[in-house]
């Protein structure tokens, strides 16, 4: 009789470890959550290709959560010997398949404010490579980007 509710602990603990849990919320989260490096990014229009990243003594970074991001560029040596340099903006995204669109809420360049994007993104382990047409008619933008990222950890 005293080995009753011992018996009974260890067979509920035993039941336990087989019940179904629900789905962890990491299931849901967005493959690009983290923080990631510009490595290198070109820009072209009509025919001729421009290389915009990287630049010497500056870093881009992006960082994303599972609805919204956030780009950063700066001077590395806070002006002390450069031109003064910073950028930022963010604003919600998705990503469906291989589908990735932003809406640019914020901005340093102000009149990209309130802007759709819609591009091509390719992850691969910890790199991205995000390729589409940047377009703004008011601005006489028309352009293609190829950016490309590496996690950081």
């Amino acid at each position: 009789m005293k080995y009753i509710p011992l018996i009974a602990i260890v067979v509920a603990s035993l039941l336990s470890c087989n019940e179904k849990k629900e789905p962890s919320a990491a299931s849901t989260t967005s493959p690009l959550n983290g923080t990631w490096k510009l490595i290198s990014a070109k820009s072209v229009e009509n025919k001729d290709t421009t290389i915009t990243a990287p630049v010497a003594g500056q870093e881009t970074i992006k960082i994303f959560n599972d609805s919204y991001f956030a780009f950063f560029t700066h001077d590395l040596k806070h002006g002390t010997d450069s031109p003064k340099v910073y950028g930022s903006g963010s604003g919600t995204y998705t990503l469906v398949n291989d589908v990735y669109s932003e809406h640019l809420e914020y901005c340093t360049y102000r009149e990209w404010e309130d802007k759709d994007f819609s591009f091509v993104m390719q992850i691969k382990k910890d790199t991205i490579i995000q390729n589409g047409i940047e377009k703004i008619d008011s601005l006489n933008i028309n352009h293609e980007i190829i950016e490309t990222y590496v996690r950081i950890r």
